[in-house]
């Protein structure tokens, strides 16, 4: 028997914790992102960070903010910017979309994940809305009682 393989999307995957937790998700898209070489390779190694990572569109134009993406170890002086503005890259009537909602108000456009999708990277973004703190309280409730649940279901097998 051959030894198993190690799963690649786990050290390839991204995941922004925080916003199932503070919002409400209404619409997901998958976007590209513009990034160096270096950046790339410091995603490969698992070291970026997308939990306070937003969204804004500026001149027909969709821009990634606060995406710590950790300079690479092996890199030289052309090193990238750990937190420099990434563009997203979505259709343009994806991008007016996205703006009209962001311009109605009481929304945001927040990443939820980074991953590989074969050789490329991707963002999932969504158009979220805050949730309020009795919002959180409710969310929190129902995860205690479904755990409970499947506590008792183990329990009785």
């Amino acid at each position: 028997m051959s030894a198993q393989k190690k799963d690649a999307t786990r050290y390839t995957e991204v995941r922004n914790a925080k916003a199932l937790r503070d919002f409400f998700v209404d619409e997901r898209f998958e976007a590209g992102i513009a990034l160096k070489g270096t950046e790339v390779k410091s995603i490969r190694a698992g070291k970026a960070q997308i939990s306070d990572a937003f969204g804004r569109v500026e001149k027909g134009e969709l821009w990634l903010y606060n995406a710590h993406i950790e300079q690479y170890a092996f890199g030289n002086i052309n090193n990238h910017d750990a937190r420099r503005i990434r563009k997203l890259l979505l259709h343009a009537h994806q991008i007016r979309k996205i703006a009209q909602a962001l311009n109605a108000g009481g929304r945001a456009l927040v990443p939820l994940r980074m991953y590989f999708k074969e050789a490329l990277v991707k963002v999932e973004v969504a158009l979220c809305t805050g949730k309020k703190l009795f919002d959180k309280r409710e969310t929190l409730k129902k995860k205690a009682l479904m755990r409970d649940e499947d506590k008792a279901i183990k329990f009785r097998r």
